[in-house]
């Protein structure tokens, strides 16, 4: 059972929160056990979510169950969804090999079908397979969100995927989401075609947004955001082999845009430290962050790994590191920033 948190302590009213949520693959189940635990705290209100990815995934799942029935219908659609995810990766070829489940790893590094599907992506694209436009998510998604009940949820929703023509992001709304939508925002361009929506192809959000903080500052109250970090900003070592390398550029990548958003808070809070407007907004914003050194430890092939007993592994943690934040940071949402994000104006 968790620890009862400062939230539940202490005489406050009810603290508005926005989330963002990065992507992540099934590394994403870090963030249900996020919300999970968040979820159980009366005190939070959340006004709105933006996610990209598998964080879009989650916000979307959460938004529909919140609708329907509140945080509880919120916490039981979301292992409903990640559950669903794992009995349709069941029957994929990309298993851990005998060796690391002997180990105990959670890579895929040594699975003969990751290998070659790790070669077969440097040397074609997925208009070149004949499973390139496929995405076993689809089904998953439309079965587990009812996105009529979407359109109308309480809960406000960003949903970024990349412009495959501009390369600038498009934010979708709670009406505008869909299925499509989604496997845009999760679109890989070495694993699946581009998505089309409205005559326009789209790649993964998280090339111009994982996640998108802008809507969260012009079309929110919240001046507290509570970010979900996936793709760690900092790795100790230098990657070394073909694969680190790549996974490396990845995740640098999808800081990329974030981190610039955040730049740009730090350089408002000393220019316009009490200005009006979305400036102003943009200079009070307190931002948050829960993250896990598991996700750091963890080898990239294991965001491909949908394992029940993983996904549920990765759910823990998630519960533990928000755990943790309410406990140590709980009183302080609504007051003051938590995440020190002047440390980014710092030339090096």
């Amino acid at each position: 059972m968790a620890e009862q948190s400062p939230l539940s302590t202490v005489d406050q009213p009810t603290r508005l929160v926005d989330l963002a949520l990065q992507g992540g693959g099934s590394h994403g189940a870090f963030t249900w056990g996020v919300l999970d635990r968040l979820l159980e705290e009366p005190a939070l209100t959340i006004e709105a979510i933006s996610g990209t990815s598998a964080g879009a995934m989650n916000a979307a799942v959460m938004a529909a169950g919140f609708a329907e029935g509140g945080n509880a219908g919120a916490r039981a659609a979301l292992e409903r969804f990640w559950k669903k995810v794992s009995d349709a990766a069941a029957l994929s070829p990309l298993q851990r090999s005998p060796l690391d489940v002997l180990l105990g790893r959670w890579s895929l590094d040594q699975s003969p079908a990751y290998v070659a599907f790790d070669l077969a992506s440097r040397l074609f694209s997925p208009y070149d397979l004949p499973f390139g436009g496929a995405n076993p998510l689809e089904a998953v998604l439309a079965e587990a969100i009812d996105f009529g009940r979407l359109a109308r949820a309480p809960i406000k929703l960003f949903i970024t995927a990349t412009n495959v023509r501009t390369g600038r992001p498009r934010v979708f709304r709670n009406a505008e989401v869909s299925p499509k939508v989604l496997l845009a925002s999760a679109c890989l361009p070495s694993m699946f075609q581009a998505v089309e929506i409205d005559g326009e192809a789209y790649w993964d959000g998280g090339y111009s947004g994982n996640p998108t903080m802008t809507p969260l500052v012009g079309e929110c109250v919240s001046d507290d955001t509570i970010l979900v970090a996936i793709n760690p900003v900092e790795r100790p070592g230098i990657p070394k082999s073909a694969r680190d390398i790549l996974n490396r550029l990845n995740e640098v990548s999808f800081n990329a845009v974030l981190l610039k958003e955040l730049r740009m808070m730090a350089m408002l809070r000393q220019v316009a430290p009490s200005g009006d407007g979305e400036a102003g907004h943009w200079s009070r914003m307190r931002i948050h962050l829960i993250s896990s050194q598991l996700l750091v430890e963890l080898g990239s092939s294991s965001k491909l790994n949908a394992e029940w007993a993983f996904l549920r592994l990765l759910r823990d943690e998630g519960r533990r590191a928000a755990d943790a934040f309410l406990t140590k940071f709980g009183d302080d949402l609504g007051r003051r920033s938590t995440l020190d994000i002047d440390r980014l104006l710092d030339t090096v």
